[in-house]
């Protein structure tokens, strides 16, 4: 999982080996739980210990399944409507940039909403059209875990599940 760190932005937590291929995480389980927060908070309880070593820790998602949520059904309007707006706005954007090198600003700004709503209208009149009525939704997909295992390093591992345990945070459902 790449996630922003101290060491930079994209950082990964060991999960890559020297020729940058992604390597299934080693380490001892030390906690099982049923969301990422949990799992989030477990490892922050290990973090409150001045001496654990936190960067023997890996959160692992299994048994990773994609899910859809449908947001809305569509329709021509929604769609047409929907990309008129957006091309406006990058039109509306274009028309300013324009307008500060120009000593005339309105112009440019009106030409640019107006082309930029025909050529949001176009671009999504064309794919919508292409589909025929098969996907009349919108949704958005992501990957989810069924659980997320906390591992460490075996040198680590005995300390870090007696804490867990003392914190009661060894296995959350």
């Amino acid at each position: 999982m790449t996630t922003p760190s101290a060491s930079g932005f994209g950082a990964t937590m060991g999960a890559q080996g020297s020729q940058g291929l992604p390597q299934r995480p080693e380490g001892w389980p030390i906690g099982s739980f049923e969301d990422y927060e949990s799992a989030q908070h477990a490892v922050d309880s290990l973090s409150d210990e001045e001496d654990f070593p936190v960067d023997d820790i890996t959160i692992v998602g299994v048994n990773l399944m994609q899910v859809e949520r449908v947001t809305s059904r569509l329709s021509w309007g929604k769609v047409l409507s929907g990309g008129a707006i957006s091309g406006a706005w990058m039109g509306v954007f274009f028309g300013l940039l324009v307008g500060l090198f120009t000593n005339e600003f309105l112009g440019p700004l009106a030409l640019g909403a107006a082309m930029g709503a025909l050529f949001g209208l176009i671009s999504v009149a064309i794919p919508y059209g292409a589909m025929k009525g098969r996907r009349d939704f919108a949704s958005t997909t992501q990957i989810v875990a069924g659980r997320y295992d906390v591992l460490s390093k075996p040198r680590s591992a005995q300390r870090g599940r007696e804490i867990l345990s003392r914190k009661n945070w060894s296995s959350r459902k």
